[in-house]
Formats: C-alpha cells, structure tokens, sequence
C-alpha cells in the first residue's frame, strides 16, 4: 500500500497557527501519514498542483489582516492572471484561527469623525411647527413646549405621580377619548457623562454615519452630520437591560482574557442561569454592565455602537384631556417609575424620570418630542348610550378624557368607578369629579383601599352595585371599560362580572361566559392594562 502524504501550511502571526499546525502534523504521523509543516510563505507556491492533499492553517492580525508569513501567498492566490481552474484538482481543508481581540461579524455603519465641528450643523428631524398636511410622527416628532409639571399625590405618598401638559398649538395633532401620545425619551446627562467616560468618547466630536452595504438606510432620527453627545443622549438606550447579543458582541470586541472569558460564559447557553441573576433578575442596565468591564468597554470601536447598543423607543400615555375643554393642550397622568432591587441604586423608569426632572418654569422653553396614535380605546357617539368606566389608580387617565368630551357633547350617563389608597394622598381630579357629580354629568364611586381594616378595591364596589351594573348593561346598552395595571386587577373585574351575570342576570356559568365574549366580540366590553 503506498503511503499517504499530506502538506500542512499555516500563516501564523503569535505562533498560535504554527502550534495548531505542528500538532496537526503529529497527529497526522501517527495515522501513518507521511507529513511536512510549512509556513505558507516558505513553500514554493507552483508546486501546489503536484499536492494530493493540503491543509491550511491560518491566523488572523490586527483587525482581519493575514499574517505576515503568508503576505506573499495571499497576493499570488489573488492574481487576476491566475486561471480559476489552476488548483481544482487539489483536495483541501481550511482551519482559520480568529483573533478575538476584533469583531468577525462587520459592524453595520462605518462611524467616520470629524477633526473640527462642522461649518453647518442640521436640524434635528423633530420639529416645532408643521405644515398641517405633515402630521407628526415617530420619524418627524412635534417638539411641544411643556407647560405644566405638577405632582398630584401627596407629599407623604410612596408614588410622585405627575400631571404633565404640553402646548400642541401649531402642530396639526388631533386626538379623541381613548388616543394615547408618544413620547421619545433622553438620557440623564450624568449617565451620558458617565458613558462617555467610560467608553473614552468626546461628546463634543461630530461624525457622520456610512451604511456598509447597499440599500441599508441611516437610523431614523439621527441628523447627518451628528454629534456623538445627540447619539447618546438621544439615541443609544444606556438605561436599557441587555440581551445576551449585547455580551455575545462585547466579547468579541474585549481585548482583556479575564473579561472576555466572563462576557463568553454570560453569553453561552449554559449560562443564561448566570445571566438572569446577574442581569435580568435585577435589572441591571447597559451602562451599569460597560462600567463592570472597563476594559472591554475603552476598546469598543465607535462603528459598532449602534450595533451593541439598541436605540430608545418611545413610550405611550394615555392622553387624559378632551380638546373641547383643554384647546391647543395635551395632558398625561403620569407615575414616576422607581423600585428597589438588591443592586445599592434605585431602577428608574427612563421616560418618567427624564420628564419629571424637566422644569417648564425655566428661561429657556423645555421641548419634548411626542406624536399621537389611535388607541385601544372606543367611545360611544351616541348621547343615549351610558358608560361604565373602571378606572383604579393611573388607569383613570383615559377615562378623564373620555368624561370631559361627553359632558362638553352633552352626554350626561358617565358612571366611574376610581379606586386609591387614601382620599387625601392619590385622589386624582377629586374637586372635578365632585363639580361634575354637582351639575348631574356624573357618578363617582369610589374605593380607598387602606382608610379601614380591610381593603377595599374597585371590584367590591363593582359587587356591591351588581343591579345597576346589570341593568346599564343588559337594558341600556351601556359600554363596559376597564383600565390599570394588568397584574390581578383585570382577572378580579372580570370574576365579578360573571358573578353579577349570574346573580342578578339569572344566568348559567357558560351563558355568563358567552354573554361576556358577546360584550367583547360587539366592544361593549373594552381594556386597556398595562404590565
């Protein structure tokens, strides 16, 4: 039997290609293989048409360059004169080493930076004013002056909740009962000072942005030429808990060993125990990861934050004012997020947070970038036609709205049901709904869960006032409505619902049930919750 032979070729810049390659070749004898280990430039490149069976060990340098004992190799094999059929009857094998100290996926965007700040410097996308047949948008926001930051709960309350309006005028936004608004957020300063820090980034430095491939657009909303401080102020969602792509690219970008290991085994499929404790469980954001990893964060090369780092999306609030009263304005109810994890700072909300710290009695006016979008939502037009509104805590915002159009409409048969701690502390709009209760446009029922030993909520008033809700509902016709937090609130309305069905409307369970999807399918029956 002949002997076998086999050629290992390796271009190895740290020689771990060339150890690679050895160890090939040893393994290759002991098969009985008769071996010969090369680097690829000291091999006579023409005599490959005479090699039975090669194979090439490869390495990479610096960022994807070959290494330079295989320069040589490299431009011979990409001659425009070399006939593609030269070396097809070579059988081979490729083993490439890549250098984790550099990315091996391209970053979308080249990030090209400017010496000096540009002579002229674009308008931001937002606007604040518009043709009336442009409407603001997600890719062209209304830059609406804010004109009112008031907290509404009181000052020994657990929860800031705010009223927040904003003046609309000029800007061609219409909205109705039941439509929420968009707000896109920014950063804090102190965490886009501390981002930059970190990352070694000037925010002063202007750059502009090239898509690598064809036919890629530039993000939306960010001006060409841009500011790296714009980018992170107001584009890359630091306050945002990363996903496992986050670690799975920071490693290939870390040059530090230690962190690198780290960031590979949060990223590996055995590790997502790890990763949900270290990040998911206590919500631990993007910027508080990069400042984990020092090292890995001042060697991310600027081309791929837009890659690492996912933009900010907006955020909706149900708008809680009626044009016909509020001309030219927009309200929001709003509760400030915060809660506590076992990490030492506070989880904050980045929209509430932002707009809470905004100050509208400033010199200079403060401008929030917002759209309006139908939502979920639907109120009867027909004067007739009376509405059930179940509305505990933020979730009466809509509901305020939808009150405040009717009665401007002349539609008197409004019954809210508001639930809250305490009738001093979270009663949102109390002298409001007492004027309307006056004037005979509405009625109020009210549930303050800790004013008495044991708490009541929205759905014992809800029990308590079955034959009203029955008959409203079976011979007036009347839309049902239900908005809050989506946590047991939602499951506990309806559970009362089948129950006065079966009470007071002598239904079966199953009728119960039926009747209740006939009040869903014909939208007598509305939600709107929230996690």
């Amino acid at each position: 039997m002949p002997s076998l032979q086999m050629l290992v070729l390796f271009g190895s810049q740290t020689g771990t290609a060339q150890d690679a390659a050895e160890r090939l070749g040893r393994e290759a004898r002991r098969r009985r293989f008769g071996c010969r280990v090369q680097e690829l430039d000291s091999y006579a490149v023409a005599n490959l048409i005479r090699e039975p069976l090669v194979i090439f060990v490869c390495a990479t340098t610096g960022q994807g360059d070959p290494p330079d004992n295989m320069k040589n190799f490299w431009r011979f094999i990409f001659r425009k004169n070399l006939p593609a059929t030269s070396l097809c009857q070579l059988d081979f094998a490729v083993l490439g080493l890549g250098d984790s100290s550099y990315a091996n996926l391209p970053s979308t965007f080249i990030l090209q930076l400017f010496q000096d700040a540009p002579s002229t410097v674009p308008q931001e996308s937002a606007t604040s004013s518009l043709d009336s047949s442009q409407l603001p948008s997600e890719s062209q926001p209304f830059l609406a002056p804010m004109v009112m930051n008031q907290r509404v709960t009181g000052p020994s309350h657990f929860q800031d909740v705010r009223l927040i309006e904003f003046d609309i005028t000029g800007s061609g936004i219409s909205f109705v009962a039941g439509d929420v608004v968009l707000i896109q957020p920014s950063n804090s300063a102190a965490n886009v000072q501390q981002f930059c820090q970190v990352l070694g980034l000037d925010p002063d430095q202007w750059f502009t942005l090239q898509p690598r491939e064809p036919g890629v657009s530039s993000p939306p909303g960010l001006p060409q030429p841009c500011s790296v401080w714009h980018l992170v102020t107001r584009y890359l969602d630091i306050a945002s808990v990363p996903r496992r792509s986050f670690f799975e690219l920071l490693a290939c970008l870390s040059p530090h060993e230690l962190e690198r290991e780290k960031l590979l085994e949060l990223s590996s499929a055995t590790g997502q125990e790890l990763l949900c404790e270290y990040c998911s469980r206590p919500r631990r954001t993007i910027l508080e990861v990069l400042c984990d990893f020092p090292h890995s964060a001042g060697a991310i090369p600027p081309d791929y934050l837009l890659d690492l780092i996912p933009r900010i999306r907006p955020r909706a609030f149900s708008i809680t004012s009626s044009l016909l009263v509020h001309p030219n304005r927009l309200q929001i109810l709003m509760a400030v997020v915060q809660y506590q994890t076992r990490l030492r700072e506070p989880r904050r909300g980045l929209c509430s947070s932002w707009l809470a710290s905004l100050d509208p009695g400033q010199a200079d006016p403060i401008r929030v970038p917002l759209w309006v979008r139908p939502g979920s939502l639907a109120f009867p037009e027909s004067p007739d036609i009376p509405v059930i509104m179940v509305g505990p805590g933020t979730g009466v915002a809509p509901f305020r709205a939808a009150i405040q159009e009717r009665v401007a409409q002349g539609q008197t048969r409004n019954f809210l049901f508001f639930g809250c701690r305490w009738r001093d502390q979270d009663f949102y709009w109390k002298a409001e709904w007492q004027d309307l209760e006056k004037r005979g446009c509405l009625t109020l029922v009210t549930a303050f869960s800790r004013e008495q030993e044991q708490k009541v909520y929205v759905q014992h008033r809800l029990q308590e006032l079955g034959p009203l809700v029955w008959e409203l509902l079976d011979c007036h016709g009347a839309y049902f409505y239900l908005a809050g937090n989506a946590k047991s609130m939602p499951a506990d309305i309806t559970e009362v619902l089948m129950s006065i069905f079966q009470e007071h409307g002598g239904l079966s369970g199953p009728d119960a049930a039926t009747y209740l999807a006939r009040l869903q399918r014909t939208l007598h029956f509305q939600a709107e919750t929230w996690a």
